[in-house]
């Protein structure tokens, strides 16, 4: 289907596979009694929102601009929260939210008059995480994010009626326990106190192997030890494996390789690749060595070795070296494997390459275009 394809590079949202994704989320939701948001900060494919919106309860937004978006294209439960709010935006994203969560004891009482019917929470720092690495590492040391225990003996939270932790990334229901543990043991008093208690985001739910049992139950233990609504938030769950970037070869060159140049880029449209960091999957095609050179396989007889990089002027915009059965041709299609998720947020103009289109294959198996970009949107952000 995707070799047809007209005009690359495109991000293609696959339906059914989005909606298998949401059934999961919302049987889990079900079974457990816990309200699941998405995070628009690592899935807001728009046209896609609504879909998402037939399975769970609403968004998870981190400013003015993803409430509006929760607003505009989904409209049920709009939570919102910031590491700090602009004084300016405030109005707009009271208006716009059911619940408000503070990130600062100054930020909530700052506001906490301005939005006082609206259900106010508070970001806790439980000082402990299971992230992969620093990076991601939300209660690391001298970390921004949430309020230490300490912090809290002399606080007025009467206006507080939920609690927020964000500890996870791309974690078990395991790790959620271990999490768990631990505010539990710092934060016992407060939680005896509020209505809701949002678990964040970061849990792998529908990844392969993840233990949805566990989760269940503990999200259930928990809301009838505390007598509590649980939140779950995730993003990348939501939209996992469940869509492509495809792009084309433009060029093919010799440097001691084999080299393919392709009209999409590591550094402008898969960020995370470079971040995490992580080789892409791709479709019809083995790797052989990551982006760094480090070695994952040998080339087997008959295939092809090429390294794959990006069209822009960035020396380390390659993708990895991969084998492939057939000798590439220029215009040939290369579909790099689960893309959709922190991906279309974090792209950038980077050199001028040209965004990818917004592509959803629907469940009659038709391809839709739903936003193409151009070069008037490229000259408004510069």
């Amino acid at each position: 289907m995707f070799e047809h394809l007209k005009q690359t590079p495109a991000y293609i949202l696959e339906e059914d596979k989005l909606r298998k994704n949401c059934e999961l989320l919302a049987k889990i939701s079900e079974k457990s009694e816990a309200k699941v948001l998405v995070a628009l900060k690592g899935f807001a494919f728009s046209r896609a929102l609504k879909i998402v919106g037939e399975y769970l309860s609403g968004c998870s937004c981190s400013g003015l601009w993803e409430a509006k978006l929760a607003k505009e294209f989904m409209d049920k439960e709009i939570h919102t929260y910031s590491p700090a709010f602009k004084e300016d935006e405030m109005d707009e994203i009271i208006s716009l939210s059911n619940h408000i969560i503070f990130n600062s004891l100054n930020q909530f009482e700052k506001f906490k008059n301005k939005a006082k019917n609206k259900f106010l929470g508070l970001r806790l720092n439980p000082e402990f995480s299971v992230a992969p690495k620093e990076l991601y590492n939300p209660s690391g040391r001298y970390s921004r994010l949430g309020i230490l225990d300490k912090d809290l003996k002399n606080a007025n939270l009467d206006a507080v009626s939920g609690l927020h932790f964000h500890c996870l990334c791309e974690e078990s229901a395991e790790s959620l326990e271990r999490v768990l543990k631990v505010f539990e043991d710092k934060f016992k008093f407060y939680i005896s106190k509020v209505k809701w208690v949002n678990f964040g985001g970061g849990h792998h739910i529908t990844k392969e192997g993840y233990n949805t049992q566990k989760l269940i139950e503990l999200c259930k233990n928990f809301s009838d030890k505390y007598g509590v609504q649980v939140y779950l938030e995730p993003g990348e769950a939501v939209g996992w494996q469940c869509g492509v970037l495809v792009a084309s070869v433009i060029d093919l060159i010799e440097n001691e390789k084999q080299i393919a140049i392709l009209d999409t880029s590591s550094e402008a449209h898969m960020p995370d690749t470079i971040i995490m960091p992580y080789t892409s999957e791709i479709l019809g095609a083995r790797i052989l060595a990551t982006r760094e050179n480090e070695k994952i396989s040998e080339l087997k007889q008959g295939e092809k070795a090429y390294l794959l990089g990006g069209n822009t002027c960035l020396a380390g915009d390659i993708m990895g070296e991969y084998a492939f059965k057939e000798e590439l041709q220029i215009g040939d299609k290369i579909v790099f494997l689960d893309q959709i998720h922190y991906s279309i947020v974090k792209n950038t103009t980077f050199n001028g390459v040209k965004l990818p289109n917004l592509m959803l294959l629907n469940q009659k198996g038709e391809l839709e275009l739903i936003k193409q970009f151009s070069y008037e949107d490229y000259a408004r952000r510069n």
